[in-house]
């Protein structure tokens, strides 16, 4: 029974085989979604801005009496006996916070019809993402893996700075157009096949430089299919502990299903490894749409576990409905309470 990973081994993206991207590429790219994303979600964003990023501290703003949805934690038990009626403190938060997006490069992300492959769908969201947060003065930094032989950069971190394997290039947090231009050019500067790394994807090298990188509290966004080696539930989780973690999910609907096409030749990108089906066989097809479906519970079951929240990137979803999405899911959801290291057992004891 084949992998049902193997769906997503074969077609690549027309940005594949390109060594370098055009000049001018990755500016004509972010005008336009500058002009079809960004400028039709001002209007969507204003009064709702603290719930697209949220920010690391928090000031007392106000007292108010307490209401069915509120947290008890955050009850202030000194008015609350002055006045015989519960009060709640409320805080206003810091919004400027460092954003990261941890962006798995690696051939799968190639598959998908030309021009909207699982890549092209990163490097829209992450386009998109992070020119709103620059524009509101936050800071943006990225850390590239698996994409091979993408040309160095003079302002990427130096390779002995606590990278894994896998691991290409971390760019340092920046606050401007010039810093998102960059990125995006990174992103469009994709290895041909031949170049393309050798191996499966082992997510677990590029969340643990995360651990051992981003120290001060930030937003990160881990952008991939997910399509990996097992063993990067735990960092992740260990991540989650420390940020507020996003994991955007690139997927593709021939991953999930087979069409009848006849005898097809898959392909895997990353290992080479190549498996002849017949996707006529009625029967083949519900067996691989049944592990898939299985797959993806696990995958979801696990990120939730792990404590991130989840937004799924299908290609062919329209991007600006999806950040809505988002929007809408970060607005319902209370902020996470910044993380803070457990105190020694001594003072533990000493407390009790």
């Amino acid at each position: 029974m084949p992998d049902p990973r193997a769906g997503a081994a074969s077609a690549p993206s027309a940005a594949r085989g390109t060594a370098a991207a055009l000049p001018g590429q990755a500016e004509r790219l972010l005008r336009q979604l500058e002009w079809t994303v960004i400028r039709r979600l001002d209007g969507l964003l204003q009064g709702d801005y603290r719930t697209l990023l949220r920010g690391g501290g928090l000031d007392l703003a106000d007292l108010r009496e307490y209401q069915p949805h509120d947290d008890v934690r955050h009850i202030d038990w000194n008015v609350t006996a002055r006045l015989a009626v519960p009060h709640v403190r409320v805080f206003s938060e810091d919004r400027e916070m460092a954003a990261w997006f941890l962006l798995d490069l690696s051939p799968s992300v190639d598959f998908g019809p030309p021009g909207q492959a699982k890549r092209d769908i990163l490097a829209g969201f992450v386009a998109v993402l992070a020119r709103l947060l620059t524009r509101h003065g936050n800071r943006v930094g990225a850390m590239l893996y698996g994409a091979g032989a993408a040309a160095p950069s003079a302002t990427a971190a130096p390779a002995s700075a606590g990278r894994a394997p896998g691991v290409d290039a971390i760019l340092p947090p920046r606050a401007s157009r010039a810093h998102v231009l960059h990125l995006l050019h990174r992103l469009l500067q994709v290895p041909g096949p031949a170049k393309a790394p050798p191996g499966a994807t082992d997510l677990s090298h590029l969340l643990g430089t995360a651990l051992g990188t981003v120290r001060r509290r930030s937003a990160v966004f881990v952008v991939s299919d997910f399509i990996t080696a097992p063993g990067w539930e735990k960092p992740l989780a260990q991540l989650a502990q420390r940020h507020d973690v996003v994991a955007v999910r690139l997927l593709d609907p021939l991953e999930l299903a087979l069409p009848d096409v006849g005898l097809v030749t898959l392909r895997d990108p990353e290992t080479g490894d190549q498996l002849q089906v017949d996707t006529r066989d009625k029967a083949f097809r519900h067996r691989f749409a049944r592990l898939a479906a299985q797959r993806e519970a696990a995958l979801r079951e696990s990120l939730a576990r792990a404590g991130a929240d989840t937004l799924e990137l299908a290609t062919g979803d329209d991007l600006l409905d999806a950040l809505v999405r988002f929007m809408e899911l970060r607005g319902r959801q209370p902020a996470k309470p910044a993380y803070r290291p457990p105190a020694p057992w001594h003072a533990a004891a000493r407390a009790a």
